[in-house]
């Protein structure tokens, strides 16, 4: 009977962990009362936490040292936090009940305060909540590209090489993807405080998700273009392009790779040896790349007098409100609205602790274009910049940022006479040997989002920081479909079902 039971046990404990063999807990937090998904709900499990997606879903690995009876807590503002042994958990949805809005004793002692003054007294009281100095945190970020052409409308206005007439033109416009997607991941540990250019980073682990037959498309209308171009021009002239008042010169052997041939030796090392040295430098971009993309996001962060987002430190430019008192767990909060006076950029919602006046939640969004540029037909609006920001207790006491999330979007757009040259110095005669003049009308957008989730931080001394040596020799593995494997073992923020859905048309292709 003791055997039968422990196996039934067994079976249980087996059935938290979502796909055992992963060991992990997974689950999605729903609200008690409407059965909503509720996102961005931070889940703590001995001073180690995660946060849900914007599905409300969250996955935490389950090591060796976690024991059944060590207790998992659910907290999120406007809910009762939720806290209970592993052993528990034993279903896929976990529902937060939402918590009724009393004032306690707190806010009625504080309730006379504007906000003016909570800020005032948030400002004061960063350095006693924050460490702003030098720490090493285990980071995740999650890049999503989405990429659109939104017109491609041209004149031909002259073409002295045949083949490239109104049929050529409109078939390469035809193929080229209009709407493309691409997911970037990567883990590792990042070095450094609030300057963007001090940061170091241990990369451990990336990925990209995209569809690789988009590129076959430009592959293909490159060869196209270069065999046009290598039977009809000669390989020692140059070109002369032109749009408008600009111009620039390029020489025919830079439009075209040569072949290697497969007999030459010498020829095939050295091609060898330049792939070596690119991959080299591939890798050193990548980690460059995702160094500052961590750090700028990080020297951004409200709590530091030069964020972008300034309230904290200028309140006199923006018109303050006491919208709401809500409550993080136990924790009676504030909750304050923004929105600039005259020309601050940014508008949102301050979630701020009551009892210690910390900064622990902004949402925020532009309110105008941050730029908006236009010279000459071309033209450039950066026309959204929206997120939040929030910030978690750590075991130090001190707050740290959990999760960042922002979304900015650009359109762009290109009206202007474009005018290519064939130039040739060494035939007799005019110069001039051919000419494709178009006016071109393109317009492009994007759309990109960056989450960067904090999963550990602990507090470095200089000496550390100084020691530390970056040996990045990572690249992203690429994949075609959504591997739900590929993180095993990781602890990131659950991807959300356009992730889990995507599937590539290369595999179709190939």
């Amino acid at each position: 009977m003791e055997k039968i039971t422990f196996w039934v046990i067994s079976i249980v404990i087996s059935a938290i962990c979502s796909n055992s063999q992963a060991q992990s807990l997974t689950a999605t937090i729903v609200d008690s009362a409407t059965q909503k998904p509720i996102p961005y709900v931070t889940v703590k499990l001995i001073n180690k936490g995660v946060i849900t997606n914007e599905e409300g879903r969250f996955s935490f690995l389950l090591n060796k040292e976690i024991k059944e009876t060590d207790s998992l807590f659910i907290s999120c503002i406007g809910y009762a936090t939720l806290g209970k042994p592993i052993k528990e958990f034993t279903e896929t949805t976990i529902s937060l009940t939402p918590m009724a809005i009393e004032l306690n004793p707190v806010i009625v002692t504080n309730k006379n305060y504007t906000p003016e003054e909570i800020l005032e007294i948030v400002e004061d009281s960063i350095l006693k909540n924050y460490n702003l100095g030098f720490a090493k945190k285990r980071v995740f970020l999650r890049e999503t590209y989405n990429n659109r052409i939104l017109k491609t409308d041209y004149t031909l206005k002259k073409s002295t090489i045949k083949a490239f007439n109104k049929k050529f033109i409109d078939d390469l416009i035809s193929q080229i993807p209009k709407n493309n997607t691409v997911y970037n991941e990567a883990l590792g540990d990042l070095y450094g405080a609030g300057d963007s250019e001090e940061q170091k980073l241990n990369l451990i682990k990336a990925s990209e998700l995209y569809d690789k037959s988009m590129e076959l498309d430009f592959e293909i209308l490159e060869e196209k273009f270069n065999k046009i171009m290598q039977e009809n021009v000669k390989t020692d002239s140059y070109f002369k392009i032109k749009s408008g008042l600009f111009g620039t010169k390029v020489d025919a052997d830079e439009m075209f790779e040569s072949e290697v041939d497969s007999t030459d030796v010498a020829a095939l090392n050295k091609k060898l040896a330049d792939e070596k040295k690119n991959k080299e430098e591939r890798k050193k971009f990548f980690a460059k790349y995702k160094r500052e993309t961590m750090g700028k996001l990080y020297e951004n962060l409200p709590v530091y007098e030069s964020s972008d987002y300034n309230v904290l430190f200028k309140p006199g430019r923006y018109n303050l409100a006491l919208e709401d008192f809500t409550y993080l767990g136990d924790a009676a909060v504030y909750v304050i609205t923004f929105k600039p006076k005259r020309s601050e950029d940014y508008q949102g919602k301050l979630y701020i602790n009551s009892d210690d006046f910390a900064l622990i939640r902004m949402d925020f969004e532009n309110v105008k274009p941050l730029r908006d540029f236009g010279l000459l037909g071309v033209s450039m609006k950066e026309y959204l910049a929206a997120g939040k920001i929030i910030f978690s207790k750590g075991k130090d006491k001190k707050y740290h940022l959990s999760y960042y999330d922002i979304s900015k979007g650009i359109k762009a757009g290109f009206r202007r006479p474009l005018k290519i040259i064939e130039k040739n110095k060494n035939v007799k005669g005019r110069r001039k040997q051919n000419e494709l003049s178009l006016k071109v009308d393109f317009d492009f957008g994007n759309i990109n989002r960056y989450e960067l989730v904090v999963f550990d931080e602990t507090t470095i001394s200089n000496s550390q920081y100084n020691s530390f040596k970056e040996n990045n020799t990572i690249l992203p593995t690429y994949m075609p479909n959504y591997n739900p494997d590929f993180w095993k073992g990781y602890d990131i923020i659950e991807p959300n079902q356009a992730i889990r859905d995507f599937i590539s048309d290369t595999e179709i292709i190939e």
